[in-house]
């Protein structure tokens, strides 16, 4: 039996990593910590996918008497589980917490307990509704979302993979705003439109770039790759790739520190050695 069981984790690792390593991460938990054994039991380890952790975890989050956990799980499992690049993405999205976050200690952290992560995967669910016809679903979903992670991305929205939302808190994302692949940003960040003109009116992030606390990016205007993002800036006009831009409003002071901001989560907003400006 112990060997049968030893293939099976072996072949999990190999199909699939980031769920073998969740699943060993909860087991170690549960036996260590025997109060978190039932929780973890029934969040994780009673699962035999990640897809349907993600899934039943929200629907416990988000689920209440209007429509319960029950419902609104089967909601989830259905644009995650039915999804392998949704599947790619959100391991994709675990990996850059873990990575960029230096109080995240294990994958299983985000999946359980941040709500940048989780925030981000009800929009991923809400956003396959809104492009299947399913629009008032879809506004559902933004709107418990925004209740009960206190961030606000419209369905509408398109976000890419490897994105890491910090804390989650106040974050706004509006309905035309597309992020890049490896995107990083903290609380209180607003992609916002700058007016009442509708149509394509919010901004376009590129990969790479780091947004840092409390800054805003508004109306239809391009913040080019690996760009960095001053706290607590208002951004009107277009950033130049690897360039910093700081203040209200904005202004381009000089280039980046690194070539991959978003991963290496530096804000200072210091010229980067060697550079004049």
């Amino acid at each position: 039996m112990w060997g049968m069981m030893s293939e099976k984790a072996e072949n999990l690792e190999r199909l699939d990593p980031v769920w073998a390593r969740i699943r060993a991460e909860a087991s170690e938990i549960a036996e260590r910590e025997p109060v978190m054994s039932g929780f973890l039991h029934a969040s994780v380890l009673n699962h035999d996918r990640l897809e349907t952790v993600i899934a039943s975890h929200l629907a416990e989050k988000m689920g209440n008497a209007e429509i319960g956990a029950r419902a609104l799980g089967e909601v989830f499992e259905e644009s995650l589980v039915n999804n392998p690049d949704l599947g790619e993405t959100l391991r994709a999205d675990i990996i850059a917490h873990y990575d960029r976050d230096p109080a995240c200690r294990s994958y299983l952290d985000p999946v359980l307990y941040y709500k940048g992560f989780l925030a981000l995967q009800a929009y991923r669910a809400a956003h396959w509704m809104i492009n299947h016809d399913r629009r008032a679903t879809a506004l559902y979903i933004q709107n418990r979302a925004s209740e009960v992670f206190q961030a606000d991305i419209h369905p509408a929205a398109k976000i890419g993979r490897g994105v890491f939302i910090d804390h989650a808190t106040g974050v706004v994302i509006g309905e035309t705003a597309v992020v890049g692949d490896d995107v990083s940003m903290l609380h209180s960040v607003t992609l916002g439109g700058s007016g009442k003109e509708d149509g394509d009116r919010h901004p376009k992030i590129g990969d790479g770039v780091l947004i840092s606390v409390g800054a805003k990016v508004l109306g239809n205007i391009r913040v080019g790759e690996c760009a960095k993002i001053g706290g607590g800036s208002v951004v009107l006009t277009d950033v130049p790739a690897y360039s910093t831009a700081v203040g209200v409003p904005a202004k381009i002071v000089h280039g980046v520190s690194s070539a991959q901001p978003s991963r290496q989560m530096d804000h200072s907003v210091e010229p980067p050695e060697g550079d004049g400006s």
